[in-house]
């Protein structure tokens, strides 16, 4: 499955198309590398997101083209996450 179907499907991205930006923008590796949206994934990947102020990295478990939001969770495991907020200014 595509990159950036499989991150609008398992919603850790809300739409392809911002899956897709994401990954032109270098925002998202595959084992390492850095991912483009047509990139082949499959169980046992390795996918790091940067979304500027959350940073996640997930295990790819299953690939399925269409799943209920309620199993969504259940196509990755959370390895690592990261919540980055900007410094207050007062």
């Amino acid at each position: 499955m595509r990159l950036d179907k499989f991150l609008k499907v398992s919603r850790l991205i809300k739409r392809r198309t911002l899956a897709k930006e994401a990954c032109d923008r270098g925002q998202v590796t595959v084992n390492g590398r850095v991912a483009r949206a047509g990139t082949v994934i499959k169980p046992g990947d390795m996918v790091t997101i940067d979304l500027g102020g959350r940073w996640l990295k997930v295990e790819i478990v299953a690939v399925s083209e269409n799943v209920p939001a309620r199993q969504a969770a259940g196509l990755y495991r959370i390895v690592e996450e990261k919540i980055i907020r900007e410094p207050e200014v007062y």
